[in-house]
């Protein structure tokens, strides 16, 4: 998978910051949580983009209005209700393995 160490690097990250790690590129019938952690008491869904360059357009770019509103399904889907507390992130990066920075940024 191309995108592996991106994926690797973003769960480092996220885990160092304190988050709790409870499965990866978990699939619903919306789509694919990329890292579903937990911060405290807050389930936490994250979508990890990377981009090499801009010729295909900025992570950032890549997390369109249709992509937040999968993630969120896939969320109720996994939680099987709606009464607890999610937040939806992303971790861009941008780069590669020997040269990158990353941007962690919550979807709310």
């Amino acid at each position: 998978m191309k995108g592996a160490w991106a994926e690797a690097l973003a769960c480092k990250h996220l885990l160092a910051k304190g988050y709790i790690l409870l499965g990866q590129n978990r699939r619903t019938p919306f789509g694919e949580i990329d890292l579903w952690m937990q911060d405290g008491p807050t389930y936490v869904a994250v979508e990890v983009k990377q981009r090499r360059d801009s010729a295909f357009g900025t992570p950032l770019e890549a997390l369109t209005p249709t992509k937040y509103r999968r993630m969120y399904q896939s969320v109720l889907y996994l939680l099987g209700r709606d009464d607890v507390p999610v937040r939806l992130e992303a971790v861009l990066i941008y780069g590669t393995p020997r040269q990158f920075w990353l941007e962690h940024l919550r979807l709310d």
